[in-house]
């Protein structure tokens, strides 16, 4: 037989439109010849819903999509549709009423065949750590009167599992004690970088110990601050990947089911590094703004690798005619910056303004010259300079609808290197989780691949001194971010152990880490947790983002 796993880009609560991506989907498969396609978790609502979840008419909206995708896909003879939603315990009267609550809520998968609901599964383990909460929203589907769901289809047995439960062995041990010969895994797993490596190694584990193939349906597409990066994958029973579909984009894998449960099916590759990170950040911008109506982007572009790299993701993402930078140079601003901030719009062929911010910055000084009079100039005077910025950026977003794309990343946003309502105003932090040395390593991935500019040539579309300069926010003379920092290759390892792994102030050090740089570096991330609370939301792409997944209170003593 064959199947086909339903790779598509859910849009969270869109219920309708999502349905008819799945009636699609599922269409061309069966005309392919296909009799089982697999959508993945909460497909029907897009993931995660949150706290939608809490509203009866959502869940109405839920149960209507449902029956509606069903009915609609009854002329598909001998089609069985495997889809992802929630699901409640009580009526359509209980829903109206407000009488659903947490003990009857369930994060689910149906089984739609012949116009029908032929029986649906409730998730089991309901993961909540990283990005995970579905202990707010859901019961365990072991807290109810539900046990394995295994269905027939073209002689055949499948299990149907969601998500977390495969990374556990009951699960899957209770769907092959109920006769399954097949686990069917639909899933909404966030992407991190290597995350696709993680999924098929423990899903190999899982094929293994129960000696079953296992398919993997998949999420594509970004949603606020996570993205899914796709790459649904079909193992043999030695956990061998046997199929994989295409990473960051939507997917029909097809698959054949030989007579001994042998899978079969095209086997796309595994990006880099780089090409995952910068697919994720391409595609948190393009479903961030398209998903929410934004006409395009604006962007403060500084002649700084930071600016430059979010130009780049940016244009990616939208296209040049949905981009627009705007140069805001001040006193201190070095003229190779407006040397290279105008090449790379050129090369990109984004619309390029420049708007000196001096007489604002001059403005603001006279006004408060008389609240300052006697004190010295310090990070004050330069702040101003970056809210100014921040005004302008704004001002240009409220007048054509656009929203301001920020450019902090991962390291200046840990140690406060950042602008409360300066260089930090916007909708936007595209790179908010990316360190800054990896900063540096998209750039230089970026300029190898062959990039059409627009001057019809294919090329680097960063300049290069962008890359190879030492980088400066240029609010002062002569100014350069390691005056007061760590070298950047110090300071992001530092930030990976403390703030990604855990580690303690002392484990650090241990590590071969000077205690001054530690204890600086930790003490900076402990003092602006107040800053990040205010800044916008940003793409994750690590396993530890600040975001959902970082949740440290802003008045606190404990320093270790």
């Amino acid at each position: 037989m064959k199947i086909a796993l339903a790779q598509f880009n859910a849009t969270v609560g869109d219920m309708p439109g999502n349905a008819r991506l799945i009636e699609a989907m599922a269409r061309q498969a069966w005309s392919a010849g296909a009799r089982l396609v697999v959508a993945p978790e909460l497909s029907l609502t897009g993931y995660p819903p949150e706290d939608l979840l809490l509203r009866p008419a959502f869940l109405q909206a839920c149960d209507d999509s449902l029956q509606a995708l069903a009915a609609a896909l009854a002329d598909c003879v001998g089609l069985h549709v495997v889809v992802g939603h929630p699901h409640h315990g009580g009526t359509s009267a209980d829903v109206r009423s407000k009488s659903i609550t947490l003990q009857s809520r369930y994060n689910a998968a149906s089984v739609l065949a012949a116009g029908r609901v032929l029986g649906t599964y409730c998730k089991r383990e309901l993961p909540n750590y990283q990005v995970f909460d579905e202990r707010r929203y859901f019961v365990s589907g072991r807290d109810g009167a539900h046990g394995a769901l295994v269905f027939d289809c073209d002689g055949t047995r499948f299990g149907v599992l969601i998500c977390e439960d495969a990374w556990f062995e009951e699960p899957a041990r209770l769907s092959k004690d109920a006769g399954a010969e097949v686990l069917l895994v639909v899933n909404a797993s966030p992407f991190h970088v290597d995350k696709a490596g993680e999924r098929e190694a423990r899903m190999a584990d899982r094929a293994r110990a129960v000696g079953l193939p296992l398919v993997y349906s998949h999420l594509v597409g970004g949603q606020d601050e996570v993205v899914f990066d796709g790459a649904s994958f079909v193992l043999d029973a030695a956990g061998a990947v046997a199929a994989r579909a295409l990473s960051f984009e939507s997917d029909l894998l097809l698959v054949d089911l030989d007579a001994r449960r042998r899978p079969s099916g095209r086997i796309e590759p595994v990006p880099s590094l780089e090409s995952q990170v910068w697919q994720a950040l391409v595609v948190g911008v393009r479903d961030y703004l398209g998903k929410n109506g934004f006409p395009g982007a604006i962007i403060g572009l500084s002649g700084g690798i930071d600016s430059a790299l979010v130009l780049a993701v940016a244009v990616d993402a939208l296209g040049p005619d949905r981009v627009r930078t705007v140069m805001m140079p001040s006193p201190y601003t070095a003229e190779i910056s407006w040397v290279d901030a105008r090449d790379m719009a050129g090369r990109l062929g984004v619309r390029y303004d420049e708007i000196p911010i001096a007489p604002i910055f001059d403005a603001f000084r006279q006004s408060l010259a008389s609240q300052f009079d006697g004190l010295p100039e310090d990070a004050t005077e330069e702040n101003l300079q970056a809210r100014a910025r921040g005004t302008l950026l704004m001002a240009l977003s409220n007048k054509t609808g656009s929203i301001v794309l920020t450019t902090g990343n991962k390291s200046e946003m840990a140690t406060g290197y950042c602008t409360l309502y300066g260089d930090m105003a916007g909708g936007f932090a595209v790179i908010k989780d990316v360190a800054k040395t990896l900063v540096y390593r998209l750039a230089a991935w970026k300029n190898e691949q062959p990039t059409l500019r627009a001057d019809g040539t294919r090329g680097p579309v960063i300049p290069e001194r962008i890359i190879t300069r030492p980088p400066s926010a240029e609010l002062r003379p002569d100014q350069t971010d390691q005056d007061s920092l760590p070298p950047y290759e110090v300071l992001d390892a530092i930030l990976s152990r403390y703030m990604e792994d855990d580690q303690g102030v002392e484990q650090i050090i241990q590590a071969g880490y000077a205690r001054a740089d530690v204890e600086r570096v930790t003490r900076l991330i402990k003092l602006n947790e107040y800053k990040r609370r205010q800044a916008p939301v940003g793409i994750r792409i690590t396993h530890r983002a600040f975001g959902r997944d970082w949740r440290y209170p802003i008045t606190s003593k404990f320093r270790a």
